[in-house]
C-alpha cells in the first residue's frame, strides 16, 4: 500500500514537472527573437534547444515505463525550465508591449 502511494505521488510530481517544462518551451516559442537580445538574455535559439531537450528528456523520464524513470531525473529536469520561467520570461514578456492608446489617469 505504501509503495503504491509513493508511486502515485512520484507520478504526480513528475507530471507536474513535465507540465512546467512544456509551459516554458511554449512560452519561449511564442516570444520574438529580438526580445531575448533586447532583454540582455541568451538567444532564443539557445533557450529553444535547452528547453526542447529538457522536454524530450522529461517525457522519456515519465514513470512507469520510461527508461530513465525510477529516479529523480524527471523532477530535477525542472531546473532549466524554472530558470527560464523565473529569470528570462519576465524580461522578454514585456518586449513590444508599450502603452496602447490614451486612457488611464
Amino acid at each position: 500500500m505504501i509503495g503504491n502511494l509513493q508511486f502515485y505521488l512520484f507520478l504526480l510530481l513528475a507530471l507536474a514537472a513535465f507540465a512546467v517544462e512544456v509551459w516554458a518551451l511554449v512560452h519561449a516559442l511564442r516570444q520574438p527573437a529580438q526580445a531575448f537580445t533586447y532583454a540582455g538574455k541568451r538567444t532564443k535559439n539557445f533557450w529553444l534547444i535547452v528547453l526542447a531537450v529538457n522536454v524530450a528528456l522529461g517525457f522519456i523520464a515519465l514513470p512507469p515505463f520510461g527508461p530513465l524513470s525510477g529516479g529523480f531525473l524527471s523532477i530535477m529536469l525542472i531546473v532549466p525550465a524554472a530558470i527560464y520561467l523565473t529569470d528570462v520570461r519576465p524580461a522578454v514578456s514585456g518586449y513590444g508591449r508599450g502603452r496602447r492608446g490614451g486612457g488611464g489617469w
